[in-house]
């Protein structure tokens, strides 16, 4: 028992670096006391009394801001950072070396009795207000993001963000067309899209990669026409997209000479 009582207050300090001292941790930390009621209240449950059961976890709530049924199954080293308004269901289970966050909910879906609540792996980290509906499974290391909506399992080592949680796609090796697209262009697009793991950028990320293949096709069609002896012109450089044009700023709010200008004085 005492075993475990020092694996939860060090767990404080390596996740939370406001902690500073064990008695601070221990007489001030509501998650770490969450925590400890809830083995109370598990405990009463397994061996059938219910009712007594439910009151300590009254209680712990009324004390710490977090309601945690007492049929929830926890493993070691659960760590609640601030816990205010985190709500757990009868039927979830939760491993080892987890972490939530404040407002988060691990919920049911269903008014019919037997699973209906998260099973969360190994190493999960829920970010502040998701909820998890659901008997939905959460795999070792992943991460969900803050006020994300979670109704579909999320596979290990994945992250999900959004309403509903969509699985972020892992960052895959720059396309070499991408790349020239963006040199062509002005900007360096590939390091402002694809080191963000966001789908709006990513989106952005298809739509200059589709430009490129259109430009490819335009350029095939230009040298087809020559071939035929066909004169088609000599086409203007293209502009180059400039940090004014990104950020919307008029020309003279911005260091980046305007169009038509050369920059030299």
């Amino acid at each position: 028992m005492f075993q475990r009582l020092r694996e939860d207050v060090q767990c404080v300090f390596e996740r939370d670096p406001a902690a500073r001292n064990g008695f601070e941790v221990v007489t001030t930390y509501p998650g770490l006391h969450a925590i400890w009621l809830h083995r109370a209240a598990h405990g009463l449950w397994r061996i059938r009394l219910r009712w007594l059961a439910r009151i300590v976890a009254n209680v712990s709530r009324l004390l710490t801001g977090i309601e945690i049924h007492p049929g929830a199954r926890i493993g070691r080293r659960f760590f609640v950072d601030h816990g205010m308004g985190v709500v757990i269901g009868e039927t979830a289970e939760i491993g080892d070396d987890c972490t939530i966050y404040h407002q988060v909910t691990l919920g049911g879906t269903s008014w019919d009795k037997g699973k209906r609540h998260p099973t969360l792996e190994e190493g999960v980290v829920i970010g502040a207000g998701a909820k998890l509906l659901g008997p939905v499974r959460i795999g070792a290391r992943a991460r969900i993001g803050s006020n994300a909506v979670v109704l579909r399992d999320v596979p290990a080592d994945a992250t999900a963000v959004g309403i509903p949680a969509r699985i972020l796609v892992p960052r895959r090796e720059p396309d070499p067309r991408f790349k020239a697209m963006a040199d062509r262009m002005g900007f360096d697009a590939y390091g402002l899209t694809r080191d963000m793991p966001d789908p709006v950028a990513d989106a952005i990320h298809r739509i200059v990669d589709h430009l490129h293949e259109l430009d490819e096709r335009m350029e095939r069609a230009c040298e087809a026409l020559k071939g035929a002896g066909i004169d088609i012109g000599t086409a203007e450089e293209m502009h180059p997209i400039s940090q004014c044009d990104l950020e919307g700023l008029e020309p003279e709010d911005c260091e980046t000479p305007p169009r038509g200008t050369s920059g030299n004085t």
